[in-house]
């Protein structure tokens, strides 16, 4: 049966998700990371031996925690409280910890906001520093191997951006523009009115096809439809607390088009390990000759230990500790996905994508469809609109994960080992 909403709670709700979304909105966290590119200059000028020197714009905090305040005095019993209170709770960590840029603080802050590489994963057993670990054991024998990939190249920003323009024409009208920037805190960032992609980034064929399914087909199609004028605002705003769950079905949609492989579950499984090595009082230069170790690859080695350290502090012990929600949530959105299979549930798998959420939001964005808050997604990518594919895949899944293989790896590991 469903549940009865007067029409006073569906107002409150309107009206603090409003309050809510104008904040966060206004966050901009990645932006206010970004590193100018004069960093970078001087970091090879030097033979890699100093320190970047990295200065933030100031971020004054008091305007936006009264304002989150004033959210809190709205809150009045109702049955969505608790999913309100942990949004204000997200918005309000990240708003300290933009208060404390380029200081230990900001560190402990987004280790509240996204969580650390040795915090318990929901199994209370493994955590990201073990699954970045077990990942990189598991491929670590193909390194080397020819896998048929072009030869190394360079694909630039603007080729980027022109597969990324053909992509969002989908969209029509609500198509974000393209463009292309100087500084950026990421290779590529996406939101509902524009995309940005970073003008000396060098990317591979590989790359373009993932920041498509990543950037377009996830982050953008969920924006869009969280914005739907029927939705609450928290719905298309990009809350913090969102994250894990975003980066996870962006990952998740890489891998079921295709469109992963090996060298993006290593750079994945990498920067979790140089996370940790930055809490332990690692030094940008530590984690950048770490990432040149496995790299050989001085650009990227850089741009992967600037992902650890922006907005922390480059002398150790106080990274951004964002990057560690891929694989975790990754793992997540993958395991939700086989569970809906497994209990009979698919029907509600198209709900992930009705704006910007957590997996253990689902059930409150189910009543805010059923009360007319939640508008059925209007953009899915392929995979989530046409479920025959997906189900068979999950149920797969599913049905090797009940399987024993110990004989039967031991079996073929045998016939394998007389190959030569």
């Amino acid at each position: 049966m469903m549940d009865s909403y007067s029409v006073e709670e569906k107002q409150y709700l309107v009206e603090i998700s409003n309050q809510l979304s104008e904040i966060a909105n206004d966050l901009n966290i990645l932006t206010r990371l970004a590193w100018p590119e004069s960093v970078k200059e001087e970091f090879f000028n030097s033979g890699c031996q100093r320190l970047p020197l990295v200065e933030y714009e100031a971020y004054s905090s008091d305007e936006k925690l009264r304002a989150l305040e004033e959210c809190r005095n709205l809150l009045n019993g109702s049955r969505f409280d608790p999913w309100i209170i942990d949004n204000i709770e997200s918005v309000e960590n990240s708003v300290r910890m933009l208060a404390c840029l380029g200081t230990e603080s900001f560190s402990y802050y987004s280790r509240k906001v996204y969580g650390y590489p040795m915090q318990k994963l929901r199994d209370e057993k493994s955590t990201s520093f073990a699954l970045a670990s077990q990942m990189l054991q598991l491929i670590q024998p193909m390194e080397g191997l020819f896998l048929g990939e072009p030869p190394p190249a360079c694909v630039l920003a603007s080729t980027v951006a022109e597969k990324m323009q053909e992509a969002v024409k989908k969209f029509g009208d609500k198509a974000p523009e393209i463009v292309i920037v100087d500084s950026l805190s990421a290779n590529a960032l996406a939101g509902s009115e524009r995309v940005r992609i970073r003008r000396n980034a060098c990317f591979t064929d590989n790359d373009v096809l993932q920041l498509v399914e990543h950037e377009i087909n996830i982050h953008v199609a969920t924006l869009l439809n969280g914005k739907h004028p029927d939705n609450l605002g928290i719905l298309g705003s990009v809350l913090p607390r969102t994250t894990k769950t975003q980066e996870g079905l962006a990952v998740f949609a890489e891998f079921i088009t295709g469109n992963m492989d090996i060298d993006r579950f290593a750079r994945l499984a990498h920067r979790v390990i140089a996370i940790q090595m930055a809490l332990d009082d690692a030094t940008f230069i530590d984690v950048y000759r770490y990432f040149l170790e496995h790299t050989d690859n001085p650009e990227q080695s850089f741009e992967n230990a600037r992902r650890v350290f922006r907005g922390g502090v480059v002398s150790g012990g106080a990274p951004f500790t964002k990057d560690i929600v891929y694989l975790d949530g990754l793992l997540r959105v993958h395991n939700f996905l086989r569970a809906a299979v497994m209990n009979k549930k698919s029907q509600f798998i198209p709900l992930l994508f009705s704006g910007r959420m957590c997996l253990d939001d689902i059930v409150v964005v189910n009543k805010l469809k059923q009360i007319g808050l939640c508008a059925e997604p209007m953009y899915l990518p392929d995979w989530a609109g046409d479920l025959r594919f997906l189900l068979s895949y999950l149920s797969y899944s599913s049905f090797l994960n009940s399987v024993d293989m110990t004989n039967v790896n031991e079996h073929y590991g045998a016939l394998l080992s007389e190959l030569v």
